[in-house]
């Protein structure tokens, strides 16, 4: 094993490997080594510190779910914009599951999303799902707030996957659009621009939100596609 891989194993819980397997389908179970969120934060900090984390994210493809989770952490602590997008962009071919993905938030992105624009455009046409899903999740993240234009929700609308993954993020999104920006996403659900498991996805979540009112979840029963 590696240096990391045995300073992982040393901070395994299997009960939670087990937890894990099940939270992840479609990874085998035996790649699962069980080490807890802020074990794995703790140690991203200790590698980003002493400036051992480069050879780590140049190690791509990881064997293990939990490697994985380390590197997504470990990219979150790099403060350069520049440096934090190269290692991003080199990561996402080789995540495997929305797990990874979704840990994904490195701090350089909140701070100047305008400059994540023409990734983002080039992200959410890739072939590769979790490049997509991750694609999607910064347009939720850095654009539905102050920063929001209805051209990005429409980008959003353009995306036609068969994969559930992307889909779930889809409905995500728009659920979080319609908490967030209701007058200008009702429209798209009025018009029934979506695919249809897509739209009374967006509208089970909406009305699953607490951050919707009670009388948008009941005018948004009711364009549900049946």
């Amino acid at each position: 094993m590696t240096d990391i891989q045995k300073r992982l194993f040393k901070l395994k819980d299997e009960e939670y490997a087990a937890f894990q397997s099940k939270l992840t389908p479609g990874i085998d179970s035996s790649l699962f080594i069980g080490v807890r969120t802020p074990d794995i934060r703790a140690l991203a900090k200790e590698l980003y510190r002493s400036g051992e984390y480069k050879s780590f994210l140049n190690s791509l493809a990881h064997k293990y779910f939990d490697e994985n989770q380390l590197h997504s952490l470990l990219l979150s602590q790099i403060r350069d914009f520049d440096e934090c997008l190269g290692y991003v962009e080199a990561f996402l071919p080789y995540i495997d599951n929305w797990a990874t993905c979704d840990q994904l938030s490195p701090k350089p992105f909140k701070k100047e999303p305008e400059r994540l624009l023409p990734h983002i455009d080039k992200w959410i046409k890739s072939k590769h799902t979790y490049t997509v899903r991750f694609g999607v999740l910064c347009l939720m993240r850095y654009f539905l707030d102050d920063k929001f234009d209805i051209k990005y929700t429409e980008r959003v609308c353009k995306i036609k996957s068969d994969e559930y993954y992307i889909n779930m993020m889809l409905a995500w999104y728009l659920a979080t659009a319609l908490a967030k920006q209701y007058d200008s996403i009702i429209p798209i659900f009025e018009a029934k621009q979506l695919d249809k498991w897509v739209h009374n996805k967006s509208i089970q979540k909406a009305s699953e939100s607490y951050r919707v009112p009670d009388e948008h979840k009941a005018y948004l029963k009711t364009l549900k596609i049946r």
